[in-house]
Order: C-alpha cells, then structure tokens, then sequence
C-alpha cells in the first residue's frame, strides 16, 4: 500500500508540474436563469461550456415530468430492469428513443459512457463465425474513451484509422481477413475538434467489406436533423447504420446513455451485456423527464434552429476580435490556447475576474500543444453575453498568443 501511495504522489506531483491538473469548480445549476451558475459564495457566473446544449435540463416540462414521476413512484428505481426496475415509462423511453432514430428497438443505459463500453464489448466478443473468427472492429483515432474502453475490453482484433480519413479505412479494411465478422465504429460530432464524421461514405464502405456500423451521436442527437435524430437523420442516412448511440444528458438535458438498432441485435445485447444486467435501473422520475425532454424536443425546431444562429454569432465575433479560434463545422466552439498551463490560467481569469466560466481542456483529452478553451453557445446566450466574453478573452489572453494561433 505505501509503494502504491508513492507511486500516487508522484504521478499526481508530475500531473500538477505539467499544468494539467483537474480542478473542479463548485457552479450550482439553476433550474430558471440557465446559462448563469451560482457560486459557493452566492456570486453569479456565465456558464460557456455546459453539454445542456439546447438549455432543456431546466424546463418546466423536464421538471414537473421528473416531479411527478418521483411523488408517484420515489426517487430510485429500486433494482436493476430485471428485478422490479423496469416502469412503464422505461420502456415508453425506449420506444420513443428507437423511433427517433427510425430503428426497431432501444435499450437504456445509466450514462453514455456505459451504454458504449457495455455494448461494444458485448458485440466484439461474440463470436458471429465461430471460434476462429474473432471481429476485426475500425475505430476512428478520435473516439471518446467510452468506445476505446468498449472495444479495449473485447477480444477483437483492433484496426485504428486516421480521424476521418476514408482512404485509410478503406485500406485497412481491404487488409482485414476477408471471413472476419467487421465492425466500424465512429462519432458523428467530435466534441473537441468540433468537426464532423462522413457517415454517408464510411455506410458506402461497410456495404462494400460487409461491415456492421456502430456510430456514437451523443453531441449530435437532439440537435441536429429534423426531428434532433442526429447527424445521420440530417444527412438520411441512419437507416444505413446498425446501431446508434446516444445520450440523455446533453441535448435532452437529463441523464442516461442508450442504443438503438434491429430487435433482435438491441435484444441479444439486453441478454448479454453485464454493463446493463447488473446494475440498477435509471430512476424513474430521470426517465420521464428524459422521455418528456425527448417528445418536445423532436418538436421544437426553433430551439434547434436558435443554437446554430448562437454559435455562428459566437464563431463569427471571435474572428471579428482576432482571437485564435479553431475552425468548426458544429456548435460546439474551440479556442486554441497551445499550453496546458497557460490554458489553466485563462480559465480561472476568466472565473474569477470576470465571472465567466470556460472549461480548459488538456492533455490527454487532447495532444500536447492543442490545449484549448470549448464553448458551446446555446439558444439563451445573448449578443450582449458574447460583447462581455470577447472583450475578457482580450484581456486575458497575451497578444503574442493569439498572433502565433
């Protein structure tokens, strides 16, 4: 145990040396006044890098669905979906999740990062051809840890290709054992670089190899496409990909992870998966505020319309200003600060001089180097918000930095 102390200290001690070190700031949500956060102390701050993307996470109808649901049924589930965890509203949560997707069946999970490494694991050890076909899976260089820790926990054979690089795949692919079960897994919005995955042409290649597709659209459902089915509902293509997951804690404002895909692939992994069997159901009263989140979501197009207005206003005022913006096709907007400690720096400025808060993002959630700041404008940031952003980013971010960005 000493040794293993040490072993802690020192690896905490180099953590700290190299500027890198998590801070966690205390912000008390409110339910009315999003996007300001309290304080410890009671003072108000600007919250710039919240995942409540669309601002539902307070909305009278999230909240009185959660309510209800709790003074009809309490605050937990008491027991996992096997043992008296499953309502009615779980299951109505599922259904309304596949058909948002356009898919025969859903399956809940307690958080994204659980429904990914819980489902791909399960997959990738199955052995579709027998013994001696084990998967070959092709996973993006870029993917959220959620799906490394999935695929990393399975005995398939693991291809990685460059971020969105087609050509790669395709070569990697064109490699694999020719009777290998395939399995090619992607995000359509990357949270940290703020781009976009080709799902239409990476679809062309899986019907070419014979490879399943299983596309991760947490930072897009509820956003994008007509009804917020996500990036592959935008470009009509999710009929074409095997499974998509999601989550319920960005867009829709609530909790819980969840996959989407054919009855009988989404109820193999409800039988098998011991990341979904052996624990406890979300709480009834998360999902029917989720399940009420969902429904007026997939209606409300002017919210959704509201957030890529904020976010081309926000990437379009920091071009104005000359800070070091980094290019961005999704809402999500990055600003390239280059060092980790620097990165730290500004972010605690910007808190405690200003009273704004933007989440500094690191090594290793991004190389050395690309240290940044990621805001994501939603639909009640306003012009006068942004005015009182710009003009603190200016102030605390050196000159030399932003010419050399």
């Amino acid at each position: 145990m000493d040794a293993f102390k040490e072993h802690c200290r020192r690896s905490l001690d180099s953590i700290r040396g190299q500027g890198r070190y998590r801070i966690f700031t205390p912000l008390q949500k409110r339910a009315e006044g999003f996007p300001y956060y309290l304080r410890p102390d009671g003072s108000r701050v600007l919250v710039w890098s919240s995942n409540d993307y669309i601002a539902m996470g307070g909305h009278p109808i999230l909240v009185e669905a959660a309510c209800e649901a709790a003074r009809t049924m309490g605050a937990g589930a008491g027991g996992t979906r096997n043992i008296s965890g499953t309502s009615p509203v779980h299951d109505d949560l599922e259904a309304e999740l596949a058909a948002l997707h356009g898919k025969e069946a859903g399956l809940l999970f307690t958080s994204g990062f659980v429904s990914n490494q819980a489902a791909l694991s399960t997959i990738l050890n199955s052995l579709p051809n027998g013994p001696g076909q084990p998967w070959q899976v092709f996973s993006d260089a870029k993917n959220h840890a959620s799906m490394i820790a999935g695929i990393k926990g399975s005995r398939a054979t693991v291809n990685i290709f460059r971020h969105n690089d087609l050509v790669h795949l395709e070569a990697l692919l064109v490699a694999a054992p020719a009777g290998a079960p395939k399995l090619i897994a992607f995000e359509s919005v990357y949270s940290m670089d703020a781009d976009i995955a080709p799902i239409g042409a990476i679809c062309d290649l899986a019907d070419k190899y014979d490879a399943m597709t299983y596309l991760d659209e947490v930072h897009a459902v509820g956003m994008y496409g007509p009804t917020g089915g996500g990036v592959a509902e935008r470009d009509g293509v999710a009929d074409r990909v095997d499974i998509i997951e999601g989550t319920l804690a960005k867009a829709f404002g609530c909790h819980g992870g969840y996959i989407t895909g054919d009855a009988e692939v989404i109820d193999f992994i409800r039988s098998t998966a011991p990341g979904f069997i052996f624990t406890t159901s979300l709480p009834p009263m998360t999902a029917a505020a989720a399940l009420a989140s969902v429904r007026h979501v997939r209606q409300d197009h002017a919210r959704r319309a509201r957030l890529f207005e904020r976010a081309a206003t926000l990437k379009a005022r920091f071009d104005a200003a000359g800070l070091p913006r980094i290019e961005s096709v999704s809402h999500i907007v990055p600003l390239h600060i280059g060092e980790a400690a620097l990165c730290m720096d500004v972010s605690q400025r910007l808190l405690n001089e200003f009273g704004m808060y933007a989440t500094p993002i690191n090594y290793p959630t991004v190389p050395r180097g690309e240290e940044r700041l990621r805001f994501t404008p939603g639909p009640l940031h306003t012009d006068a918000m942004m005015d009182e952003l710009v003009n603190a980013l200016l102030a605390i971010i050196p000159l030399e930095r932003r010419r050399a960005a």
